[in-house]
């Protein structure tokens, strides 16, 4: 984990209108939600949980890299048990971690949903917020594939945020790039300019520590990835998990790298097992 600090995009000599149509889809996908951006330290544009012809990505396929591994909880599980988990998913919460977000929904197939952020006080988990959030058109599912608009179930770490605008003030590495808002513009239109305004990024199929945008997908291509906490656009998503801007700054603001922070995220009835 970071202890914080800011990482600044530089600009690099891509053809980013040409490169993002390709990763994102046409203008007219106008019923897709995420578009795509790129890392300072990567030399193409990941688009993030993005439905198109080709799936998630319009990235070429790659070797699943032998080092690397899927973001688990480790060590042995928290003595408390975080309201409305079940004992399997509290398991995958380890003893480190003091700030856990539960994004739920009611059913497998629903679209929407809460996202609660809870914190240890006094030896007990408190309930800090909770929040109206989009999750994948297609609901959730644990064993998701590219492009099948679904959100993954589990827990995972929360390791690396970004965005176009400023950091925030975030406790978490901070990763500005200038190249989102075109992105999504020229995939979707202007009424998407802003949805990565502020990106915290989900460490389901990525490498943690490394941009949001970072293409590195350890589970293979074909499990998706560029699963992201962005801002919400009053729809479901295709995969991504989506807040109000001031609900996602606030989780921004409060966030602690030093807290080992984890998601559960899934139906109701799989989060309660």
């Amino acid at each position: 984990m970071f202890s914080g600090g800011t990482r600044a995009g530089t600009s690099l000599t891509i053809a980013v209108a040409a490169l993002t149509l390709s990763s994102c889809g046409t203008p007219t996908d106008s019923d897709d939600d995420d578009g795509g951006g790129a890392s300072a330290h990567s030399v193409m544009v990941a688009a993030p949980a993005q439905q198109n012809h080709l799936g998630d990505f319009a990235a070429p396929a790659q070797m699943t890299p032998h080092w690397a591994e899927p973001a688990e909880a480790t060590g042995p599980a928290h003595w408390a048990r975080v309201p409305g988990l079940g004992p399997e998913t509290s398991a995958r919460i380890p003893a480190e971690t003091s700030q856990v977000l539960v994004a739920s929904g009611p059913d497998a197939n629903s679209d929407s949903g809460r996202l609660s952020f809870y914190s240890i006080e006094d030896g007990q988990w408190k309930k800090r917020k909770t929040f109206d959030i989009h999750n994948g058109k297609k609901g959730w599912l644990a064993d998701r594939r590219e492009g099948d608009k679904t959100s993954p179930v589990g827990v995972f770490t929360l390791s690396d945020a970004g965005g176009y605008k400023r950091d925030p003030g975030t406790a978490l590495p901070y990763t500005q790039d200038d190249r989102l808002p075109s992105s999504a513009t020229v995939a979707y239109g202007p009424e998407y300019e802003r949805v990565f305004d502020y990106i915290i990024a989900i460490d389901y199929n990525r490498v943690p520590g490394t941009p949001p945008t970072d293409r590195t997908r350890p589970l293979g291509w074909d499990k998706g990835g560029g699963i992201w906490l962005h801002l919400d656009h009053d729809s479901g998503t295709n995969g991504c998990v989506t807040l109000k801007e001031k609900d996602l700054k606030w989780i921004l603001g409060t966030i602690d790298p030093d807290a080992h922070p984890r998601i559960a995220m899934g139906p109701e009835s799989q989060l309660q097992k």
